[in-house]
């Protein structure tokens, strides 16, 4: 991946959120995603903080944005690895998270894990 790439994956990625658009912000995940999150085992209940399949993710950021409906993304930086990126942002309360998205051959995201700031 290069660094252009992840980039404009990351300003399409922060856009779809942004817009609460839930059909778009999943376009970017594989059928078979998997997202580990503290955010996760808190909302959900579970304590290993993990989502399996797209259906169950797509669940999840339903119940995100409804719990959430001010939540915007700020786009801080953008760390570009062979077949991953970091994005590091900033939300509307101006704590930070690092998500390590890991990408399939299609191109899609298929894990995901999630890092919040203290």
């Amino acid at each position: 991946m290069t660094r252009n790439e992840a980039l404009n994956l990351a300003i399409h990625w922060i856009a779809a959120w942004n817009a609460h658009d839930l059909d778009l912000i999943m376009s970017h995940y594989e059928d078979s995603v998997e997202l580990t999150s503290p955010a996760a085992a808190q909302l959900l209940g579970t304590p290993d903080g993990t989502v399996k399949g797209k259906a169950n993710l797509r669940a999840y950021f339903q119940r995100g944005l409804e719990a959430y409906p001010e939540l915007t993304f700020h786009l801080e930086n953008v760390l570009a690895g062979l077949n991953s990126v970091v994005l590091y942002y900033a939300n509307q309360k101006k704590t930070h998270t690092a998500e390590f998205m890991e990408f399939s051959a299609s191109g899609k995201v298929a894990r995901v894990i999630a890092h919040y700031s203290a």
